[in-house]
């Protein structure tokens, strides 16, 4: 079954935890992506990886020394995932768990921490101060968030809260070549970092 099939299914059976109808399109992927410096052996770890379009993307990127955990609360698509990237730590996992999940992974810091998490996540999570926790001094954050919503509750407080955990927060231009269209955050000198 595609995994458009597949994500379909999903968002059918739980709207709230998928959040999506629809895969990243390419130009989202490069433009979640463009912040991260991914040489050498970083520490990377996907929010919300879905049907892997960034997860392939990483694989692409990423060199031999890497190490790429990616975190999915749907098992149904982190078994799909696991399935197709062998070399990728999957954990079928909800993000608020972020920090208990790299500690029983062996990870300690996080070099690049992509996210395609939705609204109802932050929600239930306080998901930048999660992110700053985990992320070496060095490290960056990025955060898919629609276009055109931006004034509305959900998105003011994501932003406040991205605010509060990191010393910078800026954001990417529009990609308007994406179903709907997105913009990306970019949080960089995490407060909390261990």
């Amino acid at each position: 079954m595609s995994d458009g099939r597949v994500l379909f299914q999903e968002f059918l059976r739980a709207p709230t935890r998928v959040a999506t109808v629809t895969a990243s399109s390419d130009a989202l992927v490069a433009a979640l992506l463009a912040p991260h410096r991914f040489g050498g052996a970083p520490v990377v770890v996907e929010l919300g990886a879905g049907t892997g379009r960034v997860t392939d993307a990483l694989q692409r990127r990423l060199g031999p020394a890497a190490r790429h955990v990616a975190i999915e609360i749907n098992p149904v698509l982190a078994g799909r995932l696991a399935d197709r990237h062998p070399g990728v730590t999957v954990v079928a996992a909800d993000a608020a768990r972020l920090p208990a999940v790299l500690a029983e992974h062996g990870v300690e810091r996080v070099d690049a921490l992509v996210s395609l998490l939705p609204w109802s996540a932050y929600a239930a999570a306080p998901v930048p101060e999660l992110a700053a926790s985990v992320l070496a001094p060095s490290g960056t954050f990025t955060q898919v968030t629609l276009r055109g919503l931006h004034l509305l509750p959900p998105a003011r407080r994501q932003r406040r809260d991205l605010r509060t955990a990191f010393g910078e927060v800026t954001g990417s231009a529009t990609v308007w070549r994406n179903l709907p269209p997105a913009r990306i955050l970019i949080a960089r000198s995490p407060r909390h970092s261990r």
